[in-house]
């Protein structure tokens, strides 16, 4: 699956924790976990920096902290933007492949003092390392993370290996591989995909799944990029971080993929003939997935640019694989790359956390030395780009919707190649210093201007970016009308020189400086494991042969960069950059987008038209004899692997699962009327907290204008500040605010739980900074500034637009829920179709009425700002939690005592009928749902076992493997009691509907032994269980008091879980019919696939155009 860039400038990146695959669940969705939100690790979410990225990766899996952040949905939060652009908290209005939320200049690593901790005498002897095979090359104490690192090399293959040793109990393992492809087939992907189904020691369909089944992980995934392929695991459980070492080692060097042409079939691409009769088409996982990545504008542009960027290297072809492409390539061309590629002389492999650093090398040992040295290191050498002597200007199309306005559809992203060779790491500091600068937040110069001239909707292009070899910068806008592209184009240009001419205000080299060092100090890489953070911060210099510990310590280069600027001024920093680099440099491609209605129609029919003329060619024999495969191969997916081979898989016993759930420390208090949650965890002197405002009192149609409203209080002025101001205060003064609307069932209770939270971050002893500055743009912010609302629309619109295309499984989602909730309709207002609609509507009134808008927001802040309802959380250390309430205090008391208008009840949903929203796409999102306590179901904590159960067996095997979607998974929504079947890039509609349907069947025919349901139970309790860090844990125990979830209660769901029994599984049975029986269904599919629904199965979507 493709995924945005995770890295920016290596020594100051910020992950990209946007689940990168989704083999078993795609991204934005959530998974069945007991308290759903209330486990969300998140420091603060924002959306204020969505640009597009254009270095795509691709990954396979799905690991339980991905699943975290898919939970975000089922309280329906719709972050707004902040200073500090986190990415750990995926907004439900985010594309999960193009959305770019990070920080340039947000180092993902603490900053310490440089003193040993006693993880440095951890180690292993040069004796006892020479005896397993490995000479020391080097060894480290790196005080900005507070480990021992070492560097050892495998004296008879040249592998690699760095052995991390702390006290960060998530321990982290990954081993990667350079994988330069030569052309577009695919073939890294693929393999990413395939090694991981089936292995020598682990001789079953897919071991990968039985992981996600049975571990305690707290992460599982691979990656792959343009030049490297990725397989990261992490658990807090030594015994199961071992086990799925071994799963990985032995998937990557001894794959059955190599002997099993049914895996490729599978994984890459085949011909699909059911009967001899019909047409041919193409399957396979990843042809699939990619197709519904081509069906992306952002995404097609970002090809376009990387490839002619890059035209002489291995750049200039898509790792991933375009669909045109992917059919050509060969099975022995599959075989030779992993034979040449995936190999120990080859590799490099990563160790982190506080396990026996000895046991690490000796589990190595036992896989390399059965390997000789090979020259792929030679082979797999990446070259560099040459520089461009004169520009380029490329000029293509994307797929748009028949019959819509494409007058300002336009999209234009200019391009530059930085340097032909890497550069130094005080130079790279610099441009991501520059580089947060220029477009770091809603105040930062070029973004401003770009969207404040009107020409466009959006901001694309993804900035300074360093994952590959040669650091690239790209700018840009979507929705322009054609006739302006070159306006923009010279607004760029001008903005740029004028930049470098005049350089940058010292307010915003204040708050950009802070934003780094807050973010430096706090080390919050949310549900992603700090290990494995590092890891790719340091392979983005190890696998180019250069210095791995050298992105990881950034301390001395800040400290001297923070010096020059404070010496030389920061003009005479920055202005030579922006020179040198972009303004003259002629390495610059120019990528325009047109929108083509016809473009998916033509596609296809050259699709049709290749696949015809394959049949042609064949004899009735061969025909024949290919139906017969296709059947062999689905019998061969839909077939259970036998327990002696599922058995061959390591996992853990209930014996080694805790009997109690996890506890987060809450002490309940009162300031000034209003309700307190204290939280004494250590949080290396941060104070997190969050102030919750009730919504009753607002009336139903202003819902709409809730995320609107969020985002103005954070980027319109005050009487005495600017927006600009306003922004650069709280970059200075805290680690970033957010605010958004959460709203979400509560079971057993009529009424929707629905809040606005205000959330921040600052050093303790900033506390009085950071509640002033809430109450500032809670209370001082003005709703005049109408072209900056109008601004807030169009990127709205866009980012909807994008959601619809790449993330169409999460507005199908939102849309059966609001047809089945309250809460689920007001969450579908504020952030799903209905919204989207609703923006539509309010960009032509922006203009024509906008002192009604002005005034409906400010009804909006007078229904929610009271003491009243509100409540407060804050999570530090307990002397900063003491020393912090005066502060609150103050804050309260500048609050209105009561709210002047009165609760309001909404009792609104959508008509209970089936839906296709229609857009251009190669794939399909299909959805099917009900409500089951409708029927009578009462909750047992056995229902979180059997969802997760259903996704990673009957739908992962019937939908993804068999009918070669993407994803296929089921989520229950415990609060609501709404069981949602939903698929992602689903070549498939009808039939995909089918196997929802199948599913009660399939439970009351299933079979399953002891150890399967340990492995699902423990799987499970590894998701309840899933790792926080302290800001999260604070979090978690906000939702689950705002959502009435006790911990007794938590403690009796646990039990339930751990008593699972196959009789369970059985009766759930019947409460599932029930989304067969009176279950609606959305999907947001392609025009050709509905029409063919529409006449199978007559009128069985009410069918709307969506774009």
């Amino acid at each position: 699956m493709i995924k945005t860039k995770p890295l920016l400038l290596h020594t100051l990146k910020m992950i990209n924790t946007k689940p990168l695959s989704l083999l078993s669940l795609p991204p934005t969705l959530p998974t069945t976990k007991m308290e759903g939100a209330a486990l969300l690790r998140s420091s603060l979410s924002s959306t204020n920096r969505a640009f597009f990225s254009f270095r795509p990766r691709y990954s396979r899996s799905f690991s339980s902290s991905a699943s975290s952040a898919l939970r975000t949905n089922r309280h329906r939060q719709i972050p707004r933007p902040s200073l500090l652009r986190h990415t750990f908290l995926i907004p439900a209005a985010a594309s999960p492949h193009v959305a770019r939320r990070f920080s340039s200049l947000s180092p993902r690593a603490v900053a310490t003092p440089l003193t040993p901790s006693p993880s440095e005498s951890s180690g292993v002897s040069d004796e006892v390392a020479e005896k397993l095979g490995f000479e020391k090359v080097t060894e480290e104490f790196i005080g900005e993370c507070k480990s021992k690192a070492l560097l050892f090399r495998h004296k008879k293959t040249g592998a690699q290996v760095i052995s991390v040793s702390n006290d960060d109990e998530n321990k982290v393992f990954g081993i990667v591989f350079r994988t330069p492809p030569n052309d577009s087939t695919g073939i890294p992907h693929i393999l990413e995909h395939s090694v991981l189904c089936g292995s020598r020691k682990y001789p079953l369909k897919e071991p990968f799944v039985e992981l996600l089944k049975g571990s305690l992980n707290t992460f599982l995934n691979a990656f792959t990029y343009p030049d490297r392929t990725c397989y990261p695991v992490a658990s807090t459980n030594t015994k199961d971080f071992y086990n799925l070492v071994d799963v990985y080692l032995d998937a990557v060097f001894f794959p059955k993929c190599v002997e099993d042409f049914q895996t490729f079939q599978q994984e890459g691409w085949h011909y699909e003939l059911n009967d001899p009769s019909e047409d041919i088409s193409y399957k396979g996982v990843v042809f699939n997935e990619m197709k519904g990545v081509y069906s992306q504008p952002d995404n097609i542009l970002g090809r376009i640019a990387q490839q002619a960027l890059f035209p002489d290297n291995t750049y200039g072809v898509d790792s991933g694989g375009d669909p045109k492409v992917i059919p050509k390539l060969t099975y022995e061309e599959f075989k030779e790359f992993h034979r040449k590629y995936y190999h120990p002389s080859n590799a490099r492999i990563w160790f982190y956390g506080d396990d026996d650093p000895t046991e690490r090398l000796r589990i190595l040992s036992e896989y390399l030395d059965m390997f000789d040295a090979s020259s792929a290191p030679n082979e797999s050498r990446v070259q560099s780009q040459k520089l461009f002597s004169e520009p380029v200007r490329i000029s293509e199309t994307y797929p748009a919707g028949e019959g819509g306005d494409l007058k300002k559809k336009d999209m234009v992203c200019i391009n530059w190649l930085l340097s032909e060779k890497p550069l130094d790491l005080e130079t790279e500091l610099a441009l991501g210093f520059l580089d947060h600068l220029m477009l770091g937040t809603p105040a930062s110069p070029l973004r401003k201007i770009l969207l404040e001239s009107g020409l466009g909707e959006a901001i694309i292009g993804g900035g300074v970016e360093d994952e590959l070899l040669q650091p690239q910068f790209s700018i840009g806008l979507k929705g322009v009308s054609q006739d302006d592209i070159p306006k923009v184009e010279e607004l760029v240009m001008s903005t740029l020189q004028k930049l470098a001419d005049e350089g940058f205000d010292t307010a915003a080299v204040e708050a950009s400086m802070n934003t780094i060092e807050f973010s430096l100090r706090e080390n919050n890489t949310g549900s992603f494991p700090r290990g494995l953070s590092l890891m790719l911060r340091s392979m983005g210099k190890w696998i180019y042969d250069m210095d791995p510990f050298q992105p990881l310590k950034y301390e001395k280069p800040l400290l001297a960069l923070k010096a020059r600027i404070e010496q030389e001024g920061s003009k005479a920093v920055f202005s030579p950059l922006i020179e040198k680099f972009i303004l003259n440099n002629p390495h610059r491609v120019v990528v325009e987008m047109q929108p083509d209605p016809e473009k998916a129609s033509r596609d296809e029919a050259a699709e049709k038209e290749i696949l015809e003329k394959v049949k042609a060619g064949m004899t009735e024999e061969d025909l024949a004899e290919l139906a017969r495969a296709t059947q062999e191969l689905k019998l061969k997916q839909e077939t259970p692997d036998p327990p002696e081979a599922l058995r061959s898989v390591p996992s853990l016993s209930l014996q080694d699962i805790p009997k109690e759930p996890i506890a987060i420390p809450t002490e309940v208090g009162d300031i000034n009327g209003v309700k307190i949650l204290q939280h004494d965890l250590f949080t290396n002197d941060v104070l997190y907290t969050e102030v919750v405002f009730n919504m009753s009192s607002l009336k139903q149609e202003l819902l709409p204008l809730v995320p609107l409203f969020c985002q103005s209080l954070l980027e319109m002025g005050t009487k005495d500040l600017s927006f600009v101001q306003l922004n650069q205060l709280i970059g200075r003064k805290t680690g970033g605010i957010s605010v958004y609307p959460m709203t979400s069932s509560v079971r057993g209770k009529k009424d929707a739980c629905s809040h606005i939270i205000v959330r921040g971050k600052a050093m303790a002893g900033r506390a009085d900074d950071l509640f002033h500055l809430m109450n500032c743009i809670l209370q001082e912010v003005q709703f005049t500034d109408r072209q900056r609302f109008k601004q807030f629309v169009s990127q709205s619109k866009a980012r909807m637009e994008n959601r619809l295309r790449g993330s169409g499984h999460g507005i199908a989602a939102a849309r059966m829920d609001a047809k089945l909730n309250v809460a689920g309709w007001i969450s579908e207002q504020m952030g799903g179709f209905s919204y989207l609609e609703f923006l539509q509507d309010l960009e032509q009134k922006v203009d024509n009425d906008w002192e009604k808008i002005s005034s409906s927001l400010e009804e909006i802040r007078k229904s929610l700002l009271s003491r009243e309802g509100c409540l407060i959380n804050m999570t530090a250390e307990g002397k900063n939690l003491t020393n912090s309430e005066k502060f609150v205090g103050k804050f309260l008391d500048l609050l209105p005592s009561k709210s002047p208008l009165a609760r309001t009840t909404w009792n609104a949903r959508l008509p209970s009928t089936n839906e296709a929203l229609v857009i251009p796409t190669q794939v399909n999102y299909v959805g099917k749902a009900a409500n089951i306590y409708d029927t009578g179901y009462q909750l047992n904590g056995s229902a979180y076992v059997i969802s997760k159960y259903i996704s990673n067996t009957w739908l992962w095997d019937r939908v993804r493997v068999s009918g070669g979607a993407y994803g296929g998974f089921c989520d229950f929504d415990s609060h609501s009691g709404v069981f949602s079947f939903l698929s992602y890039r689903d070549p498939n509609l009808l039939k995909t509907l089918d196997i929802y349907d199948g599913t009660g069947e399939f439970l009351r025919q299933l079979d399953m032994d002891e150890e399967t349901l340990t492995k699902s139970i423990i799987g499970t309790i590894g998701d309840v269980d899933s790792y926080q860090l302290p800001d999260a844990k604070g979090y978690s125990s906000l939702m689950r008091h705002l959502l009435g979830v006790s911990d007794k209660e938590r403690q009796i769901r646990r039990e339930e879980i751990l008593s699972t029994s196959l009789k369970d599984f059985k009766e759930f049975a019947n409460a599932i019919d029930a989304v067969k029986d009176k279950g609606v269904s959305v999907a947001v599919a392609s025009p050709l696939d509905v029409d063919a629904a529409q006449k199978e199965r007559s009128n069985l979507f009410e069918v709307k155009k969506a774009l």
